[in-house]
């Protein structure tokens, strides 16, 4: 029964946020930019936007430009949560790749990084008064279901470690539909049903900046306002009706 629970839970939670991951990226692409609004210094060509966003993706260079230790603490949750993205893919592949293994150590560590990084970015925004000022419930809030995924994940290895071999196969079960036993351990069903709750509303938050600032106009718009008349598609065709 427990198993069944957490089966639906999990595949309703990944239902949501792939069709709410999609219909926000539509909308991100489907809305018009009137304007050149791109933040200077810019690129001047395609292939330097292009470099731009991957600078921004990878390194989060205009943080780094604005502020240091708010880019330290934000640079160092994303790298950790991808290490520790990457290392649940054991949980999801039989046999184990290669790669997937060798990162296991460095995965764990990773884990105590994402979460004492979310820790400074929450105190940042207790302590901070013009962060707290415009700091919403919502802010919070996330912080907190992020912070509470990381200790019960580090719970599951050290506080109460679980079976971790009836784990995947519960959750290879869901993959190939046949459904097999969930351990019952407290670490592991606080872990499943809070991933749970983050993938429902991811779409839905802030939290779907990464997506959005592929389409950011200020970001990914090329400098040449100067060169070429900027139209989108609707002023365009209104343009030729005349």
């Amino acid at each position: 029964m427990l198993a069944a629970v957490y089966a639906v839970l999990l595949y309703v939670a990944t239902a949501v946020f792939l069709g709410g991951l999609a219909v926000r990226v539509w909308q991100y692409a489907s809305t018009p930019n009137p304007l050149k609004i791109v933040t200077t210094p810019a690129p001047t060509t395609a292939a330097g936007v292009c470099l731009r966003l991957v600078r921004e993706v990878a390194v989060f260079e205009s943080l780094f430009k604005a502020n240091k230790w708010i880019w330290l603490f934000g640079w160092t949750f994303h790298a950790a949560l991808l290490v520790v993205v990457l290392r649940h893919l054991r949980y999801f592949t039989q046999p184990v790749w290669e790669w997937v293994a060798l990162i296991q150590p460095l995965g764990v560590h990773a884990g105590f990084v994402m979460l004492a990084s979310l820790l400074a970015l929450w105190a940042r925004r207790l302590v901070v008064a013009r962060i707290r000022y415009i700091s919403t419930p919502s802010d919070h809030l996330m912080l907190a279901l992020l912070i509470a995924i990381a200790a019960s994940g580090l719970a599951m290895k050290y506080a109460a470690p679980t079976d971790i071999v009836a784990l995947k196969s519960f959750v290879l079960g869901l993959i190939y539909l046949d459904w097999q036993p969930l351990p019952a351990d407290p670490p592991v069903l606080v872990h499943l049903g809070l991933v749970a709750v983050l993938m429902i509303v991811f779409p839905f938050s802030k939290l779907v900046h990464g997506p959005a600032l592929l389409f950011s106009p200020t970001r990914a718009q090329v400098d040449d306002a100067r060169e070429r008349r900027h139209l989108v598609a609707w002023a365009r065709a209104l343009a030729s009706e005349r």
